[in-house]
């Protein structure tokens, strides 16, 4: 049996697995990105954590056939270029991914398939997870970021420049302070990530008066909340490290981590039910620290989503993602999961 890797490359960590034509994921293994470094050095990098993968395979009696990719940036999928990137990741932009790493690896162009990471993490769940069985499905993540992708007949729609799914970035008319647009790390301003990602969160907190003492970062912001919502999740982890808060603190601060999440939570249901009412998914699947977060943001977030939708869509189902941290590896496997001319091979 033919199986593939799946390679979910992020800011601070590459992880990859082998996968069974199943989804399953058999064998994984996760290295920091080396997002200081340049692109060469990263594709290196997993180059090594590939080939390391495919060697661990081959001593358990596996073949595999092909590598798939969800990458950080805007990734060229018929190119495999990187073509946009933040500087969370130094030098990617231009980077030669798919090239890179076939010729790294001794592998023909058509072995080896690359999408934005969101993109693959949206196939994982269309495929396996929340959204499974779904003619189409949205999903949108909150977390450092606001991002999303838009699955048609099991396949992601990366838009014709492949910038596709980059729905925090349109305007919010809670993306702003004291009448004026708050800033977006795109470089724009009122945008929905400005408002409703974690870090965006916490800002949000600041403003409404809310000590750093008190709470420290947006983690802390939900356990300060939920000092008084003892029932709430205060779980939020967008994909970096936090150093917690203060489960208690100042009247004061509790109202503002209220506040705060209360907005966040708004803009971000706000932003989804727009989305919904334009591309009208069979299911919509919530992802990121903020969806896992528990009820103190998913209320806020599900009643302001369904106040914006149109009538016909009242009933739609919105649903947590399930897949967790493999999701975007199976995607990225399923990029790949069809016959291949060629098997890779350990040395």
């Amino acid at each position: 049996m033919t199986h593939v890797i799946g390679v979910d490359l992020g800011g601070t960590k590459t992880a990859a697995g082998v996968v069974a034509p199943s989804g399953e994921v058999l064998m994984s293994e996760t290295i920091p990105t080396l997002n200081r470094a340049g692109g060469e050095a990263i594709l290196d990098a997993t180059a090594g954590l590939i080939a390391g993968l495919v060697e661990r395979a081959a001593d358990a009696g596996m073949s595999v056939s092909s590598v798939g990719i969800g990458s950080a940036g805007v990734i060229d999928a018929s190119s495999g270029v990187v073509v946009s990137a933040t500087d969370a990741i130094h030098g990617w932009a231009g980077t030669e991914l798919i090239s890179g790493l076939c010729s790294r690896l001794s592998l023909p162009a058509a072995a080896v398939r690359a999408v934005n990471d969101v993109h693959a993490h949206a196939l994982g769940e269309a495929w396996l997870g929340a959204a499974a069985g779904s003619s189409s499905s949205l999903m949108v993540a909150f977390g450092t970021g606001v991002g999303g992708s838009f699955v048609l007949a099991g396949t992601p729609v990366l838009g014709h420049r492949f910038v596709g799914g980059h729905v925090g970035h349109f305007a919010s008319p809670y993306a702003s302070f004291g009448g004026s647009p708050l800033s977006c790390v795109c470089g724009g301003s009122g945008h929905v990530e400005a408002i409703a990602s974690g870090p965006a969160l916490y800002e949000a907190y600041l403003r409404c008066g809310g000590s750093a003492v008190d709470a420290a970062d947006t983690r802390g912001v939900f356990a300060l909340a939920a000092t008084e919502a003892p029932d709430c999740g205060a779980a939020f982890d967008g994909g970096a490290a936090f150093d917690g808060g203060a489960a208690a603190g100042s009247a004061d601060s509790r109202a503002a981590a209220l506040r705060a999440i209360e907005i966040g939570a708004a803009a971000a249901g706000q932003a989804v039910g727009g989305l919904i009412n334009v591309l009208d998914p069979e299911t919509v699947v919530i992802s990121g620290g903020l969806a896992d977060a528990g009820e103190l943001w998913w209320e806020p977030m599900d009643t302001a989503l369904r106040e914006e939708l149109l009538a016909p869509l009242v009933a739609i189902p919105v649903l947590r993602a399930t897949l967790g941290n493999t999701a975007a590896i199976v995607g990225a496997a399923k990029l790949v999961l069809k016959p291949q001319n060629s098997s890779l091979s350990s040395p």
